[in-house]
């Protein structure tokens, strides 16, 4: 009974986030939910993480982050589906915590940049990656470009996916807080390597499924079983035990390489390569990411869309 309420949230939301995006009116006014999590973190992160049982505190910010979100959305959840239509409003809100429209902008961003100059390439793909954009030429952009376009796909849509189809909306904003955690405080400097180890582990695990199936999902898009070969050999070897699957699969789909050496504030990372294909890339291999990036959510889409069918015939 659960999964014939869930999937068929899941689906609508993934059909209308596509659509619409989070709306420009909505940000204007209220700003995110990811963003109010992200100050909740902040101020935890400045109040808690000082010398001293750093990684015991850091556990107690991702508790204190996680009760907070589901002291919100539990009883809203409970409140909707006590409703006959509530169920719609639940697919709306989740909406929120789905990427696929402005992932799309921001990595169509990139490639416009690039077509005007290597500099306003360097500029848009710095809201999407956090290596030293100034080190990049234009290769390295369009692979910067092309590499969040793969592990955003995972972490930023098809992760959120899986567990609001599983657990409604509490599973994906919970989601949603555990993979903001990792990202403001999930680092392994000197302030958050330990303050932040609970945030990075929880956030390897969760992604963990998303991870395998977007990597499926976009070699069954291209379709392309040098995606299957770059898979199995390459993913394994990326500093990510996730982010690996989703890029080796883009590369080896593209027939590209992606992944190698760069520079984060100043100090080089020699990174393993993914894929056989040309390291020479350009604007034109962003958009046929993307490309194969549209036809790999219309996969899931369509597969989300079976669920939510096969669920409710069930009941």
């Amino acid at each position: 009974m659960h999964l014939a309420i869930t999937l068929p949230i899941a689906f609508v939301a993934l059909v209308i986030e596509r659509v619409t995006g989070y709306p420009a009116l909505l940000q204007r006014l209220i700003s995110h939910p990811v963003v109010w999590i992200g100050c909740l973190i902040g101020l935890l992160d400045e109040r808690l993480n000082h010398p001293g049982h750093q990684r015991l505190k850091g556990v107690l910010c991702l508790f204190l982050v996680l009760a907070a979100v589901a002291i919100v959305t539990v009883p809203l959840t409970a409140l909707l589906r006590a409703h006959a239509w509530g169920w719609v409003v639940e697919a709306v809100i989740a909406t929120a915590f789905l990427a696929q429209a402005s992932l799309a902008r921001h990595v169509t961003a990139v490639a416009e940049g690039l077509d005007r100059s290597i500099d306003a390439g360097r500029t848009a793909v710095s809201h999407l990656v956090g290596r030293d954009p100034q080190a990049l030429d234009q290769s390295g952009v369009a692979r910067a470009a092309i590499e969040s376009l793969a592990e955003n796909t995972a972490d930023g849509i098809v992760a959120p996916y899986l567990w609001l189809a599983l657990f409604g909306l509490p599973g994906i904003a919970l989601y949603k807080a555990i993979n903001t955690a990792d990202s403001m405080i999930g680092h392994k400097d000197a302030r958050h390597g330990d303050f932040g180890w609970a945030s990075a582990r929880l956030d390897d695990l969760v992604n963990l499924p998303a991870a395998r199936l977007t990597s499926l999902l976009i070699a069954l898009a291209g379709p392309s079983t040098t995606a299957l070969r770059a898979m199995r050999r390459d993913a394994a070897g990326h500093q990510s035990p996730n982010a690996g699957w989703p890029e080796a699969a883009m590369a080896g789909a593209l027939k590209i390489r992606l992944g190698g050496p760069r520079s984060y504030e100043g100090q080089t990372v020699d990174l393993q390569w993914m894929g056989d294909g040309r390291a020479d890339l350009e604007a034109a291999d962003i958009r046929r990411a993307l490309s194969l990036y549209g036809r790999a959510l219309s996969l899931l889409a369509g597969l989300a869309g079976l669920a939510a069918i096969a669920a409710r015939a069930l009941t």
